[in-house]
């Protein structure tokens, strides 16, 4: 059965056109970025992929693409055997690796040739990645933002989950990044994607929006912990209507002490992240905020976190880079608890809409 070329554009115009996206690229390559919903495949992984390359450097070619053809021949037909034991003959797989070379066409030339239908993205991941930085922008421009904006802790990120569970459309951007964006906002044991995969995520999000509904997304700043929002997003969002939540700082410091268990279970983790303020704050007072962390005093901690971090410069940094900051309706949160947080969502749609 012959192979089909295809475009990075075509090939994800329709969700669900194919049943497998394999990504013939080995482990590194495919763990820093991949299409959405991709299966690794490696035909090389990455100590044959190296192997390979000195073979081509330090050898010859033709001694190289020899002892290549037999490792990716031995590496496909464990594919094969891991993974197409009960595959019917209609299944249709989509198939890319750096640039559409070598090691995906030996993967879709041997599929092809058991009879399967098989797609081969012409340009490989490479092509992939200049799509979705040629369509970001084109796709941020096409939405409708209703920006959600308050203080540390007022819980904004539960008021989004709410609106999503209601059906509503949310880029939930710390979600994407796998951080809370603050500076404790590094989830312990949770690395954050790559750079590229975070753009890719954001990407693919926009591109299953409805451009004639709002999307609902968090007032971020240009980072989220160690990745950077796209420009255009930044840009969209922050020229866009906003609602501000508002709760009492007790309120806030039980919120926050129940989303950051580690304030509690792990001082030392606390403190880890609390180090990074030196630079603002001084050795003193993060040493005295680690010794009431230790003695069981996180709440005190995150108190004057709020305080003396996090307040004091919020409503100035918000006036100079939301547009239409001072013209925010306020939603006021009674309180941490999911009901009223659940109530503060519905709050949250009316404000927008009156």
């Amino acid at each position: 059965m012959p192979i089909h070329a295809i475009t990075p554009t075509e090939a994800l115009a329709e969700d669900g056109r194919f049943d497998a996206i394999i990504d013939a690229r080995s482990p590194s390559e495919f763990a820093l970025d991949h299409i959405p919903n991709a299966q690794n495949w490696p035909s090389l992984d990455d100590d044959q992929r190296v192997l390979i390359g000195t073979l081509y450097k330090q050898v010859n070619t033709f001694e190289a693409k020899k002892q290549g053809a037999a490792l990716v021949a031995r590496n496909i037909a464990a594919h094969i055997d891991a993974h197409l034991a009960d595959v019917p003959r209609t299944w249709q797989p989509l198939v890319y690796c750096w640039r559409g070379g070598n090691r995906s066409g030996a993967l879709a030339t041997v599929l092809s040739a058991i009879g399967f239908h098989v797609h081969l993205i012409t340009g490989g991941y490479k092509a992939f990645r200049a799509m979705v930085m040629a369509q970001t922008p084109e796709r941020v421009t096409a939405l409708r933002y209703r920006v959600i904006a308050g203080a540390t802790g007022v819980g904004k990120t539960h008021v989004l989950h709410a609106l999503s569970t209601a059906g509503e459309q949310v880029l939930d951007l710390e979600a994407l990044a796998c951080h809370r964006s603050s500076v404790l906002g590094l989830i312990p044991g949770t690395p954050q994607p790559s750079q590229k995969h975070f753009e890719t995520l954001i990407w693919d999000q926009l591109r299953h929006f409805d451009p004639n509904r709002p999307v609902y997304i968090e007032s971020e700043s240009k980072r989220v912990g160690n990745l950077t929002v796209p420009e255009s997003l930044i840009t969209a969002m922050r020229a866009s209507p906003l609602v501000l939540m508002d709760m009492a700082v007790e309120e806030r410091v039980k919120l926050l002490m129940a989303d950051y268990s580690f304030f509690v279970t792990d001082p030392e983790f606390f403190g880890q992240r609390l180090d990074t303020l030196i630079a603002l704050l001084g050795h003193a007072v993060v040493d005295t905020w680690k010794a009431e962390a230790t003695a069981g005093r996180s709440a005190d901690v995150v108190a004057e976190l709020l305080s003396r971090h996090y307040d004091p410069k919020y409503h100035e940094s918000m006036a100079r880079n939301f547009a239409l900051f001072s013209s925010a309706r306020t939603v006021n949160v009674n309180s941490a608890s999911p009901a009223d947080l659940q109530a503060a969502a519905a709050d949250v749609q009316l404000a927008f809409e009156n």
